[in-house]
């Protein structure tokens, strides 16, 4: 089992990919971010067209 602090440093390290075509997403392609109290939504939109959402808590 992994520790707390490695749980964290691995989540650091995920990045958004596109769902159709696996291109790494960046922040320049960020659309929108919608923030609750649950956390935070972000849709991205892949030069392929795709539109991928993420959700981080």
């Amino acid at each position: 089992m992994c520790g707390q602090a490695q749980l964290a440093d691995m989540l650091d390290e995920l990045t958004a990919t596109c769902e159709d075509c696996d291109r790494e997403l960046r922040e320049r392609d960020r659309m929108l971010v919608y923030r609750t109290a649950e956390g935070e939504r972000r849709a991205y939109e892949c030069a392929c067209g795709a539109v991928t959402i993420t959700v981080h808590r």
